[in-house]
């Protein structure tokens, strides 16, 4: 397999799952602003929709969109329990993570990562910290993952987004039971391993 990523991106992610799976796999760094990957290839012709991740399966075909990445990688894999069963109540909780994660947090951080004015991006970062207190709410009542205090691919999604406040000049400090989750994933052996490969740590 081979994962086309940028550094720090959304595709840490997948970066991230690949490793706990223990999966082989390569990597290749894209610039989505020139639309090439590190070997020179036109990145488009890989995924059309030119960002990332995309994730290049050992049959040759591609998987983009993370969250879909996600869970194919951890259902090939049921005995590492990165996501629950199909069809449990747990399981659509994973979903409404991932969802929520992408549709709502995700897309809240673009205007921090644009060219956006100072007070498009002020508003920008209201709009995080009100996700953010969903979130918080979540972790507050002591669990230390998403679902069933197993780390699961919804919580390598929500690190890598959350995280991204260390880089766009939003202080944690406000949602404790977010800054201690983050902490706590951020030391899983996969994640140093993912974010070492990115030169990121």
């Amino acid at each position: 397999m081979k994962l086309f990523y940028k550094t720090g991106a959304c595709s840490l992610a997948t970066h991230i799952v690949l490793y706990e799976l223990g999966l082989e796999f390569k990597i290749d760094e894209v610039d989505t602003d020139r639309g090439l990957t590190k070997a020179g290839q036109d990145y488009k012709t890989i995924n059309p929709k030119g960002y990332v991740p995309a994730l290049q399966l050992d049959t040759g075909e591609v998987l983009t969109e993370g969250p879909s990445i996600l869970q194919y990688l951890a259902d090939q894999h049921p005995e590492k329990k990165l996501v629950p069963e199909i069809g449990t109540l747990a399981r659509t909780r994973l979903l409404e993570y991932l969802n929520y994660t992408g549709s709502e947090l995700h897309k809240a951080f673009g205007p921090l990562f644009s060219k956006s004015t100072d007070a498009e991006k002020e508003q920008a970062k209201a709009n995080v910290g009100k996700k953010f207190d969903y979130v918080e709410d979540l972790l507050r009542d002591g669990r230390e993952y998403l679902v069933g205090n197993n780390f699961s691919v919804a919580d390598s999604y929500l690190f890598v987004v959350s995280n991204w406040s260390n880089f766009v000049g939003i202080d944690l400090k406000k949602w404790p039971s977010l800054a201690a989750y983050v902490d706590r994933v951020s030391k899983r052996t996969a994640v140093q391993t993912a974010m070492k490969a990115e030169g990121l740590i």
